[in-house]
């Protein structure tokens, strides 16, 4: 599929005229209608209703309508991504986190070190599956990945047996929380049982969660509610009442504290470590100033 025919499908929506959206595109109507029907050819099915006055998209049209507008968002952002990288050169470093950890461990630890050493940051926050992070640092499409680690967190198996390096930033636990007032018990004989939050399977704290909920087998009562990739969702439903959770403490600290959530049970808890992974046949000089100054400053507060 070639990227003006989406253009020109745009145009031809927003002018309901083959002949104004020819002349927009800069092209005779002629070939501007050639184009159109090798778009509708190239996906199978008619897009435009020919035999209205002005012109109207088909039902099938009306779905492609948002999903070409997404296409060409996401395409421009990527010209536009690749365009500042290659102005920047050399002086980039391309991170790959999952929004949790942006807004809570990489504005404490990273952003401060990024701004000392000069750096431009390329940063991928995503809904990424949690197994994508490590593919991505591999094939170097990124240069650091920013991830939670746990025993039970199988995903990153590949790093560790591979040539990675890694540094622990910090430490966090994940806990078991609802909305303040909920009066939620996980264990308790013949209480109600209790609905979950859940992650989805290709969350990188499922795998947590669930080696929290296997070592209490038959001792607790919950019920899946929901499934979500992303921890931010999560509290987001816990906030609204829907059910209990298991969340990052950082990620959770302001509303802890505020009153506005409480933990369900301090025993279900489990520690986190927050890792930054780098494969170490990356000879880029931007990596190797950030990751000298990262491990001394690590190296200073481990002291303290």
């Amino acid at each position: 599929m070639d990227i003006v025919w989406l253009r020109d499908f745009e145009a031809l929506v927003a002018q309901k005229n083959f002949s104004r959206a020819a002349e927009e595109r800069n092209v005779s109507q002629p070939a501007f209608s050639r184009r159109i029907r090798a778009l509708e050819d190239d996906i199978g099915v008619k897009l435009i209703n020919r035999q209205t006055l002005p012109l109207s998209l088909t039902p099938a049209g009306e779905v492609f309508l948002s999903q070409a507008r997404m296409m060409l968002r996401t395409y421009q952002e990527t010209l536009d991504r690749c365009q500042k990288i290659d102005a920047a050169g050399g002086n980039v470093l391309r991170f790959a986190t999952s929004e949790s950890l942006y807004l809570t461990h990489f504005k404490t630890h990273i952003a401060p070190l990024v701004e000392e050493c000069g750096l431009d940051i390329d940063l991928n926050s995503t809904s990424w599956g949690a197994d994508q992070f490590v593919s991505a640092l591999q094939q170097s499409y990124c240069d650091v990945i920013l991830t939670y680690w746990h025993p039970s967190m199988d995903f990153l198996a590949p790093l560790e047996v591979s040539t990675c390096d890694y540094v622990t930033l910090t430490k966090d636990q994940i806990v078991p929380v609802a909305r303040a007032g909920s009066e939620y018990a996980l264990s308790g004989g013949k209480r109600n049982p209790v609905p979950l939050l859940s992650y989805g399977m290709a969350s990188a704290l499922r795998s947590v969660q669930d080696d929290l909920v296997h070592q209490q087998m038959g001792k607790i009562n919950i019920f899946t509610v929901n499934q979500n990739a992303l921890a931010i969702s999560i509290k987001a439903m816990i906030l609204e009442g829907f059910g209990m959770g298991w969340l990052p403490r950082r990620l959770c600290q302001e509303e802890l504290n505020t009153g506005q959530m409480e933990i369900v049970d301090e025993t279900m808890s489990s520690e986190l470590e927050i890792r930054l992974y780098r494969g170490t046949e990356t000879l880029k000089p931007t990596l190797e100033k950030f990751w000298a100054l990262l491990q001394a400053r690590t190296a200073m507060t481990s002291k303290i």
